[in-house]
C-alpha cells in the first residue's frame, strides 16, 4: 500500500525518509498503522464518519451487497475503522442484506480502546422505523455488546417489546414513526458514544448528508465496473446546495483507492 497523500508533513516525512508527499514502497499495513491514519480528530461534541465503497461507474453495491466490489484491503480498513469507533450505525435494510453481525473485540486494539475508555467492541445501533428484523440473528441474540435499536416514537409497541425481550435497547430519536438524523447522533451522543460511524446503506447515509451532520466519508474506489441499475453510496432527495468535503488522506492497494473526507 502506498500513501499519495499525507496525513501531515510529518508522518509523510517519516514514512518517506524526509521527503513529504512521496509515495511509500508497496506493502500491507498493519492495523496498528491504519488506526493512526483514521484517528478520530478531537472534538468537543460527537464526530458522524461513514465508510462506504464505490465502483469506478458509481455504484454502492451490485446485486444488492456491497461485498462483490471490495477486496482484502478494503476489509482491512473496515475492520480498523470499527475498532476505532463507539457505535456503528446501520440501517434495517442493510442488515437484512449484508446479514449483519456483532461488532467482535480485537486484540490488536484492546489496549487503546481501554486507554480511550471504550468497550471491548463497537456497539452496532441499527436505525428502522418498522422494526421488521430478526431478533434471533447474532446480531441481537449473541452480541459481545447490547445492540442498540434507533426508531421514532410511532414505531410498532408490539416490535418495541420484541427487541427489549431478546436483549437490544431501543432508543426514541423522532417525534413521527423514522428517525430525524441530528436527533440520532445527538442521542448515541448522550449514552457517551461520541466516535460514530456508519456503514450504510445508501439512503441513510443520503439522510445524514441532508440533514447536515456528517462530518467525514471514508470512501473506498473500487477498480471494478459493474454497470446496470445499481444505487450510488448516497440516496434520497438531493440537497439544495452541494456539501464539500476535502481530501484529508489518500491511500493505494491493489488498485484500490481509500480516501478520506472531511467536511470543510
Amino acid at each position: 500500500m502506498r500513501r499519495l497523500f499525507p496525513v501531515t508533513d510529518e508522518t509523510a516525512a517519516q514514512a518517506s525518509n524526509g521527503a513529504p508527499g512521496a509515495d511509500v514502497t508497496d506493502r500491507e499495513w498493519g492495523l496498528s498503522e491504519l488506526a493512526e491514519v483514521y484517528a478520530y480528530p478531537a472534538a468537543d461534541g460527537p464526530w458522524l464518519r461513514a465508510n462506504m465503497v464505490s465502483t469506478l461507474d458509481g455504484a454502492g453495491q451490485h446485486e444488492g451487497r456491497s461485498q462483490p466490489i471490495s477486496g482484502p484491503a478494503d476489509m482491512r480498513i473496515f475492520g480498523a475503522l470499527r475498532a476505532l469507533a463507539d457505535v456503528v450505525v446501520v440501517g434495517a435494510e442493510t442488515v437484512r442484506q449484508e446479514g449483519y453481525r456483532p461488532a467482535r473485540a480485537r486484540e490488536e486494539f484492546a489496549t487503546a480502546r481501554t486507554r480511550a475508555g471504550q468497550g471491548p467492541a463497537a456497539v452496532i445501533a441499527v436505525v428502522t422505523a418498522s422494526l421488521d428484523l430478526d431478533f434471533s440473528l447474532p446480531l441481537f441474540a449473541s452480541p459481545l455488546v447490547p445492540t442498540l435499536i434507533l426508531t421514532g416514537a410511532q414505531a410498532p409497541a408490539d416490535r418495541i417489546a420484541a427487541a427489549e425481550k431478546a436483549g437490544a435497547r431501543v432508543v426514541v430519536a423522532g417525534d413521527g414513526a423514522g428517525v430525524d438524523p441530528a436527533r440520532a447522533v445527538h442521542a448515541l451522543a448522550e449514552l457517551g458514544h461520541t466516535r460514530l460511524l456508519a456503514e450504510g446503506g445508501p439512503r441513510l447515509l443520503g439522510q445524514f448528508v441532508a440533514a447536515g451532520v456528517l462530518d467525514e466519508l471514508c470512501l473506498t474506489l473500487s477498480p471494478m465496473l459493474v454497470a446496470g441499475e445499481a444505487q450510488r453510496i448516497s440516496g434520497g432527495p438531493s440537497v439544495k446546495v452541494p456539501q464539500h468535503f476535502e481530501l484529508v488522506s489518500l491511500l493505494e492497494e491493489a488498485g484500490f483507492l481509500f480516501g478520506r473526507y472531511r467536511r470543510t
